[in-house]
């Protein structure tokens, strides 16, 4: 038996692997692919597969900032769902108490002994790391004192790479959106540091094909197991 949480990647994706549609802030899959024919008809339905993922979701500052956390006007509203959230210098002290009224229990992890969360305790677990986040310490940790067994994560290329290098993901779900959307410097599913020496070839994860469901409009569901 594991002793951390088991992790699964949920990501909405184009056929070539991008998780937005441009590379600066403005460009947003949640605002974008609504207002675009032949993927508008059919989005919907990675969000109702979301409402069905673990009741601990894990996210980023960054993506936070990014859908209007800090200003009150996102719309996310999850009263069942505990939220653990990465951040160092994202979130404003309003940011952080719009994501406590939104979620049954806000966990913040940092490493900024400055972050405004530190003036919040209600409905708050704040985890501070000194340096550099231990995140095989921290999805123990989950387990081990939070009483948290599995954990779906959203959360940006760069910290998927580290996760999944890591060998703390323990399955992904994409679902399939049927464009292509390209740019060298568009977020991916997996970004991180790039492989170049054979000895990089050991930070490659295979994956088994768990489920392959085609979703109206032309839509694919995928799940794979990682081979840790």
């Amino acid at each position: 038996m594991k002793q951390r949480t088991f992790n699964t990647l949920f990501m909405l994706s184009s056929v070539d692997g991008k998780i937005s549609t441009g590379d600066i802030d403005a460009r947003d899959t949640d605002k974008d692919y609504p207002k675009i024919s032949g993927i508008k008809e059919g989005v919907q339905q990675y969000y109702d597969l979301e409402k069905r993922t673990d009741r601990v979701s894990l996210n980023t500052g960054k993506v936070m900032a990014k859908i209007g956390m800090n200003t009150g006007k996102c719309k996310l509203n999850c009263p069942n769902v505990e939220f653990v959230i990465i951040d160092s210098k994202h979130l404003t002290l309003s940011g952080v108490n719009n994501l406590i009224k939104k979620t049954k229990r806000l966990y913040l992890i940092t490493t900024n002994p400055k972050h405004p969360a530190f003036k919040v305790r209600d409905k708050l677990e704040l985890i501070y790391y000194p340096k550099k986040i231990n995140f095989v310490d921290l999805f123990k940790k989950f387990k081990q004192k939070y009483g948290m067994n599995r954990v779906t994560i959203q959360s940006g290329g760069t910290l998927n790479a580290t996760l999944l290098r890591a060998g703390l993901i323990d399955r992904v779900s994409f679902v399939i959106v049927p464009t292509l959307i390209g740019g060298a410097n568009t977020p991916s599913l997996v970004d991180g540091s790039n492989l170049r020496s054979t000895n990089d070839l050991s930070k490659i994860k295979t994956l088994k094909l768990v489920k392959c469901e085609k979703l109206k409009k032309s839509y694919l569901h995928l799940v794979y197991s990682v081979d840790n």
